[in-house]
């Protein structure tokens, strides 16, 4: 059954009752010291969405990201409206990551510089969102639309949140944060810009990176038929939270890198920075945070896993160097010997100081081995070698981009104030308190040497951007990741108080480099890096030395590589998947091939109606116009790319814009080849009565309009008014509501003890 509110109940059911008769039992247990999971309303909203997403990844990736696009309304006390950003802006935010990237890294890393930039819709999804309180009482314009008369009510907030919502770079939307968006927005007193971006592995990195990047350069270089006035960058602060932190981090070092004005800040929340997976609170933090053990695994489609028959996933290197992308070798031993090799490891070698060693002693390709070869814990064993992807977002090879896991920067510095929050029981935790540290103490922690040695770009940042970058890091008890989800508990309520306060600071007139936190305590020296905990209460106290904590002990070197251990997890976890769901990855096998000659028909269809690409030669057929359809396509005036313009192209297996095996990569080529044709096409065909007939006969089709695109970009509309996203929030604000009155019960408690 695919993910719906009916589907998910079901399952998560039976997880809010045991939860609830645990904590029951466990309440009986007195204990000397609280933890958040004392409160029953914490313990279930934390277990409840465990279990969604645990759920999630028993499903396939498109019904996961259906249910987590479909539209939610908004309340009432909330104005939105919805946007879309143009193509002018998209093709002006491209051309930014083309000259960022370079033409020899377009061509060996990304895989081109066109195939990134197609996209079904006719711009990005994005919405301004406020609540109606903070708006002025003025006469709307009768000549405009109801979302245009909002917005230009907004232009008097001068300050705006660029909202980048999480999700593991593949799920998630608006609408799952809807009700976290509005709470930011009367919490900074201003407005919030939302951004609905193109998401994996549909639409892999780049793509999610250059339209997070076209919304702010829409923010601050608004087209000439855009609703709002240009927001000064003194006046926006990025925030986002998992993936989403984790691509405000990637725009901000292109933003300065590229000498486009920066924003006043950013707001991290639990940030998803380095996609490789090397540091250990992802191996110890699995049973206190939400993320599911083995990873975001799927049901087989024909989508994704890319791989869908399960062998040779991972094998022992044979070869060396590592082979190229795409073409690793294929000796492949029993899955049984790897794993077995792989638990009997001796204690991890320890790699030379690569602060101090000389470069004769420090054998880069050995200590720091790339994609796909996995570090191994003990040096001297057979190297690992990956076959099948891991990441949704980005290729293995991919994965130690300085774009895609930021953590990797040649340079963190010269970057706007960051308050950055995390969960002290979350599996991105080190990650985390690592790049606080390394962009607040960037002569403490270098870069290590291979990815300085590989991209030019970042040998000359680390040289050129130094200084301190300042940085409000808080760390709080018993959390996990992005806690902000947890509305109701007192560690929530002070992360939003605190993001408010930072936000209005930031963007105040009287804000300086030198000042640029609101003051809290005066628990640290704020000159650099303000570093708290904070407990279940919202209390605050100093965090420990830097000296203390072990993660701010690993040496440069060993950040940002794929190593051993997650490695053979996410192996096992694979494994099982691909045994329980064998037969439907066997049928998802042949629905692709069925998808392939689909795509065949339809192209050469096209070509018997007149389609003609410039890249054609010879004359064009003339068809018989009394068997044809007319679809009333146009061709783009605006720069724009489409399926049949990427011949020299090599974009990542699972990109819509390259492939022909899947139902939302056929929808995406009759888009551009019947209704909006790249400017590369010379004509519109018309559409045989067969095929139009077919179409109409089609729920996901239409002979009159475009076919539905990807929910990997298009928000789904339905009929149905109680969608989950809208159940979650009622239970939130049933959560709230009772842990108010606990906290106003002991208060009235401890009031009549001391009366007495």
């Amino acid at each position: 059954m695919p993910v719906s509110t009916v589907s998910a109940a079901a399952y998560i059911g039976p997880t809010a009752v045991k939860t609830f008769f645990k904590h029951s039992k466990k309440k009986l247990k007195r204990k000397e010291k609280e933890d958040a999971q004392d409160s029953v309303f914490f313990d279930e909203a934390f277990h409840i969405v465990k279990s969604f997403i645990e759920f999630g990844t028993l499903n396939t990736v498109e019904s996961l990201q259906s249910f987590t696009n479909t539209h939610v309304p908004s309340p009432y006390w909330a104005v939105v409206a919805p946007v879309s950003i143009p193509l002018t802006t998209c093709n002006a935010s491209a051309d930014y990551l083309i000259d960022w990237f370079g033409p020899e890294e377009l061509k060996s890393v990304v895989g081109g510089e066109r195939w990134w930039q197609v996209r079904g819709l006719q711009g990005v999804d994005a919405e301004w969102i406020t609540q109606k309180h903070l708006l002025p009482d003025t006469k709307d314009d009768d000549t405009l639309d109801e979302a245009t008369n909002d917005i230009r009510r907004m232009d008097s907030l001068e300050r705006v949140m660029l909202y980048v919502h999480g999700g593991g770079y593949f799920w998630g939307s608006i609408n799952t944060h809807r009700y976290q968006l509005i709470r930011y927005a009367r919490k900074i007193e201003g407005r919030v810009f939302a951004v609905n971006y193109r998401k994996a592995p549909q639409y892999p990195w780049p793509c999610p990176l250059q339209d997070v990047l076209a919304a702010y350069l829409y923010l601050i270089r608004p087209p000439p038929n855009a609703p709002h006035k240009p927001v000064s960058p003194s006046k926006i602060v990025l925030a986002g939270d998992s993936a989403g932190g984790g691509l405000c981090l990637s725009m901000l070092s292109v933003l300065r890198d590229m000498d486009i004005p920066l924003p006043s800040g950013a707001v991290l929340i639990s940030p998803w920075v380095d996609l490789t997976h090397s540091l250990p609170s992802v191996m110890n933090n699995t049973k206190s945070d939400i993320i599911p053990e083995h990873g975001f695994l799927a049901k087989p489609s024909a989508l994704w896993p890319i791989d869908l028959v399960g062998e040779g996933r991972v094998t022992s290197t044979k070869s060396n160097p590592p082979p190229e992308p795409g073409h690793a070798d294929q000796l492949r031993p029993t899955v049984a010997r790897v794993q077995e090799e792989a638990e009997d490891r001796s204690e991890p070698s320890t790699p030379p100081d690569t602060t101090k060693a000389d470069a004769d002693e420090y054998d880069i390709d050995y200590w720091e081995p790339r994609p796909p070869k996995v570090q191994m814990a003990d040096s001297k064993a057979v190297p690992l070698e990956l076959h099948s992807q891991i990441q949704l977002y980005a290729t293995n090879e991919q994965l130690t981009h300085p774009l895609v896991s930021p953590i990797l920067q040649g340079s963190l510095a010269n970057l706007p104030p960051l308050y950055i929050l995390a969960g002290d029981g979350e599996v991105l935790r080190d990650e985390i308190v690592y790049i606080a540290h390394r962009a607040s103490h960037p002569e403490k922690f270098p870069t290590r040497k291979g990815t300085l040695r590989d991209a030019h770009r970042q040998q000359e940042n680390a040289g050129r951007y130094t200084e301190p970058t300042k940085v409000h890091l808080e760390l709080y008890d018993d959390m996990c990741h992005v806690l902000t989800v947890f509305t109701f508990t007192e560690s929530a309520k002070h992360a939003y108080r605190s993001i408010g306060a930072f936000v209005k600071h930031v963007t105040n007139a009287e804000s300086t480099p030198s000042n640029p936190f609101p003051h809290f305590t005066d628990l640290t020296d704020p000159s650099r890096m303000i570093r708290q905990r904070v407990d279940i209460k919202g209390e605050l106290r100093a965090m420990e030395p830097m000296e203390e904590m072990d993660v701010l002990n690993i040496e440069p070197g060993q950040i940002g590589i794929i190593k051993e251990q997650p490695t053979v997890r996410w192996f096992k976890g694979q494994q099982q998947w691909d045994k329980k769901y064998k037969r439907t990855a066997e049928k998802a096998m042949k629905k692709r091939q069925r998808n392939l000659e689909k795509a065949e028909k339809i192209i050469a269809h096209a070509k018997e109606q007149g389609l003609q690409h410039v890249s054609d030669s010879g004359v064009a057929t003339t068809p018989d116009s009394a068997s044809l359809h007319e679809t009333g396509g146009v061709i783009e005036r605006e720069r724009r790319w489409g399926p049949l313009d990427l011949d020299d192209e090599r974009p990542p297996p699972s990109a819509i814009a390259k492939r022909l095996d899947t139902p939302e990569a056929l929808a995406l080529l009759k888009k551009h080849i019947y209704h909006t044709a790249p400017a590369t096409h010379r004509t519109i065909p018309k559409l045989k009565l067969s095929d139009a007939v077919k179409a109409a006969l089609d729920p996901n089709d239409d002979p009159n309009k475009p076919p539905k695109q990807s929910v990997a970009e298009a928000q789904v509309r339905n009929n149905i008014g109680l969608n989950g996203m809208r159940v979650w929030d009622v239970l939130l604000g049933y959560f709230m509501r009772k842990s108010t009155e606990t906290a106003e019960n002991g208060k009235e408690a401890v009031k009549n003890a001391v009366n007495a």
